[in-house]
């Protein structure tokens, strides 16, 4: 029995015996938790503080009776106290921890696996970064929190699709068409001046260069507006992809913008909500009653010219979601978003007819720090930093658990010079280094004809309080993902991962693997065996690889 599952069901138990003491009410959530410090058992809950008020009785007195009516037969729980103001604290048996090794052998990667989501359709977008340039540091940083959570949510029982908004359709694209197009006659020597507004990357003349070599002098005097724009796109975009396929992340889905008015999407959009009754004209525009759904005021949707606002077709395009069968949208947005937030969710709440069914994550800024000073320019280019210059200079694995060890919505600072420091002082080595050595301890085992035994449930020679340590974050693996799923937090899981690296090398440091002791070298094997299985699965989750040798 996980810790996840074991929580559930002290929970049904104590809701039983709040039942038997006639105190139980059901809009009161039982919190069961791991404990930071053992101290306070392997689990713990507060359940007598929250009752104080339907039980007109002191916390410490609830306890005493809800352990005295709890019933944990049957459950692997050693004893209970009460702790402070109330707090009822569960330990558990030793052989409830050992029984967590056999069952992650057998069900190796999908322990863990959750039906938290069941028959639930996530859609989760993320990056949709204009293709008019290369992906930037905060683009690289919304990229490995997407596609981090899409594979946590997706352990944890969601049927998730990725996916990508590809903004081809607004004005953006006209710009970079004319760009293009004016970089292509100079590579002629013609003078032909870039718009104002438009793109001047190395990225422009290349794509420039590409549209030369394929279609020569052609388009020096013939009107090829719609080709610049097509080429442009597709040829910036597949740049993009090969960045973030070296970054290790893909996406189920790439939506082009323009086919919301190639299908005419915006327009039945637009007409649902008149429909509705949720727009009314002023000053020649028409507005969406936004301020009636915890918006701040009304948002105009078609401008007095006729145009669409910047909010029109965002509306349309997760209407299109909706209609696609997804159950939940998840948008991940840089921090210049904020303040749209308010206004896109209550547009979603009109068309949809249900309330959250949009939820936003807002990513901040990320500084790059190297030499002990802030960096906004790579030395190589002299152009802001991206995601290739990160990929080229310090590789995926530390930018992805750099970037999957941060709340989504702090600040944070990538130390360049601790990204590659190849010592157990840069987080990212220090986990790989603890899957390094298990492998190291396996290739000792092999030179004397040694294994773990996949078929081993008694474990009576690890009885030491590091092991236990290691069996209890083994144990509350499950739990994590939970947690990490339903508050969309990639960081939870990189937190467990530092946790169960530095259990297993303290563990490492205090005892012998292998000894002449074949029974407890047998069972040190098959408990490292079950470690390894986590760690790496826990490290696929955040897209980092967990090396066999360092």
């Amino acid at each position: 029995m996980n810790l996840l599952t074991l929580q559930n069901t002290l929970e049904t138990h104590i809701i039983e015996a709040l039942k038997v003491l006639s105190y139980y009410d059901d809009s009161i959530n039982i919190t069961i938790e791991t404990p930071k410090d053992k101290s306070n058992g392997d689990l713990s809950t507060n359940v007598a503080m929250q009752y104080a008020r339907v039980a007109r009785k002191a916390p410490r007195k609830i306890a005493e009776e809800l352990i005295e009516a709890l019933d944990v037969s049957g459950l692997p729980i050693d004893h209970t106290d009460i702790a402070g103001p109330g707090f009822i604290n569960f330990y558990l048996k030793d052989t409830a921890l050992h029984n967590v090794i056999p069952t992650i052998i057998q069900k190796g990667e999908t322990y863990g696996n959750l039906s938290l989501g069941k028959d639930t359709k996530v859609n989760i977008e993320f990056v949709s970064v204009n293709p008019t340039g290369a992906l930037h540091i905060g683009h690289a940083r919304g990229a490995a929190a997407g596609d981090s959570l899409a594979r946590i949510m997706t352990k944890a029982g969601y049927d998730v699709t990725k996916e990508y908004y590809v903004n081809d359709g607004g004005n953006q694209i006209h710009t970079l068409a004319k760009s293009i197009e004016a970089r292509y006659k100079q590579l002629f020597d013609i003078d032909a001046d870039i718009p104002e507004d438009g793109y001047h990357g190395e990225d422009i003349i290349t794509t420039a260069k590409a549209f030369k070599h394929k279609y020569g002098d052609t388009y020096l005097e013939k009107d090829g507006y719609e080709l610049f724009k097509s080429f442009g796109v597709e040829t910036l975009l597949d740049g993009l992809k090969v960045d973030l396929n070296r970054f290790d992340v893909s996406f189920d889905v790439w939506f082009h913008e323009k086919e919301l008015y190639k299908n005419h999407d915006v327009e039945s959009t637009v007409k649902l909500l008149k429909d509705k009754g949720y727009t009314y004209e002023e000053d020649g525009a028409v507005w969406l009653k936004t301020s009636e759904f915890n918006d701040e005021k009304d948002r105009v949707i078609i401008k007095s010219d006729g145009s669409y606002t910047y909010l029109t077709p965002d509306i349309a395009y997760h209407h299109n979601k909706i209609k696609r069968g997804f159950d939940q949208l998840i948008d991940i947005l840089g921090g210049d978003h904020h303040g749209y937030i308010d206004r896109l969710q209550a547009a979603i709440e009109i068309v949809s007819g249900k309330k959250d069914i949009l939820d936003v994550e807002i990513l901040q800024m990320v500084k790059v720090i190297q030499d002990g000073e802030e960096v906004k320019m790579s030395k190589r280019s002299g152009k802001a930093i991206t995601l290739r210059d990160l990929l080229d200079e310090v590789g995926k694995d530390p930018i992805r658990y750099f970037f999957a060890a941060r709340s989504l919505n702090t600040q944070m600072d990538l130390d360049l010079d601790l990204a590659i420091r190849k010592t157990t002082e840069n987080p990212v080595y220090y986990v790989q280094y603890a899957s390094a050595r298990i492998h190291s301890v396996f290739d000792q085992a092999d030179k004397l004809d040694l294994s773990y035994d996949p078929k081993l449930d008694t474990f009576d020679a690890l009885n030491n309080e590091k092991v236990n340590d290691v069996l209890a974050l083994l144990a509350a693996y499950p739990e994590t993902i939970e947690a990490s799923a339903k508050s969309r937090s990639p960081h939870k899981v990189t937190t467990y991962i530092h946790k169960l690296a530095t259990a297993f090398h303290s563990l490492y440091n205090s005892d012998k693997f292998i000894t002449d002791d074949t029974k407890k070298t047998i069972e040190y094997l098959t408990l490292l065996k079950a470690i390894h299985i986590v760690l790496v699965d826990a490290l696929t989750l955040i897209g980092v690889s967990a090396p066999e040798k360092m």
